[in-house]
């Protein structure tokens, strides 16, 4: 149940995620469209959900954005696994609880991913130098980002607690 909700939330997140691109595309500062699935998928990181179903929700996160972004196929797949295995691997669980450290966690990990975008790009894309060009769109990205993200903490946290009774619900530790 808990996948599912995520699931849910995760879409709805994108398609919020394609009209905010569409509202802040007026705005003459380029890379002000926040991710709003980066704060989901470090949420589910650093909280220790099951490796294979948070990678492969990440998967599914990701795979919409590269359909929804029109960016080549599998990059933000990648990227998303790839996030999720290093907030995992963080274990910062204790920084994701409060807002005055969900800013800069979801700030951090979102220059990290916009930097794993752009060497990727650089490396496969089809112009060497566009990844250079879209440098000075990493900032404002990930402050929008990190501004966005207390919001979808907050929504997974309610997912997170909602799902904790569910039947079928296992948590770590416990007994069978």
């Amino acid at each position: 149940m808990r996948n599912t909700a995520f699931l849910g939330a995760g879409l709805g997140l994108l398609f919020l995620q394609s009209v905010l691109f569409w509202v802040t595309g007026r705005i003459p500062l380029p890379g002000l469209t926040p991710s709003l699935i980066l704060p989901l998928i470090v949420f589910m990181g650093v909280h220790e959900y099951n490796i294979a179903r948070g990678a492969g929700l990440a998967c599914v996160f990701g795979y919409g954005v590269d359909l929804f972004a029109a960016a080549p196929v599998g990059l933000f797949t990648f990227v998303s696994v790839a996030t999720f295995v290093l907030a995992r691997a963080a274990g910062v669980r204790l920084a994701a609880q409060h807002i005055i450290t969900q800013i800069p966690l979801a700030l951090v990990f979102s220059v990290v991913q916009s930097i794993m975008v752009l060497v990727l790009l650089a490396i496969f894309g089809r112009n060497p130098h566009g990844s250079r060009d879209m440098l000075a769109l990493v900032l404002p990205h990930a402050v929008s980002t990190a501004i966005f993200s207390p919001a979808v903490f907050a929504i997974a946290s309610r997912i997170h607690s909602f799902t904790a009774s569910a039947p079928g619900t296992a948590t770590r530790g416990a007994a069978p």
